[in-house]
C-alpha cells in the first residue's frame, strides 16, 4: 500500500487570481450558507455547507494545470487533464463518505456530550473515508 503523503509542489504552481477564485467562491458559499442559515434555521443552512462550489473551482484548475504541464512539453494534455479531474472528483466521493459519518455519529452521541460526539465523529470521519479509499484502491481497474 503506498502511504499518504502531502506535497506542496502544486502550491507553487498556481497563479494568484486562480487562488483568489477558490478564496471568493468559498467567502460567497460561506455567505450564503449563512443566509439560508439565518432565514431557515442552523439544520437546512448546515445542509448548504456541503456545496460543491470550491469542488468545481478546484477540479477545473487541476485540469488546467495539468493541460498547461503537458502543453509545456509539447504534448496534448486534455485527456490527462481530464482524467486529473475525475481523479479529484473520486477523492471528494469518498471525503463526502467521511464526512456523512460523521454527521451521522455527531448526531446520535452529541445529546451526551459535545466533546464526545467531536473525538466519536472524527474518528467514524477517519475510519470511513479510509475504507472507502482503500476500497476503491482494490476495486478501481487498473490501467495496463
Amino acid at each position: 500500500m503506498t502511504p499518504v503523503r502531502i506535497s506542496f509542489s502544486s502550491l507553487r504552481e498556481g497563479r494568484p487570481y486562480e487562488y483568489l477564485v477558490r478564496f471568493a467562491l468559498g467567502g460567497a458559499a460561506t455567505v450564503v450558507t449563512g443566509l439560508v442559515s439565518s432565514r431557515y434555521g442552523a439544520s437546512v443552512g448546515g445542509l448548504f455547507l456541503a456545496l460543491p462550489v470550491i469542488f468545481c473551482a478546484s477540479a477545473t484548475l487541476i485540469e488546467k494545470h495539468e493541460i498547461r504541464r503537458k502543453n509545456e512539453e509539447g504534448l496534448d494534455g486534455r485527456r490527462r487533464g481530464q482524467e486529473a479531474a475525475a481523479l479529484d472528483a473520486a477523492g471528494a466521493a469518498l471525503g463526502a463518505l467521511g464526512m456523512l459519518a460523521f454527521a451521522l455519529v455527531f448526531c446520535i452521541v452529541v445529546k451526551a456530550s459535545v466533546f464526545v460526539a467531536f473525538v466519536a465523529a472524527s474518528i467514524a470521519w477517519l475510519v470511513v473515508a479510509m475504507a472507502a479509499w482503500y476500497a476503491r484502491r482494490k476495486t478501481k481497474p487498473r490501467l495496463r
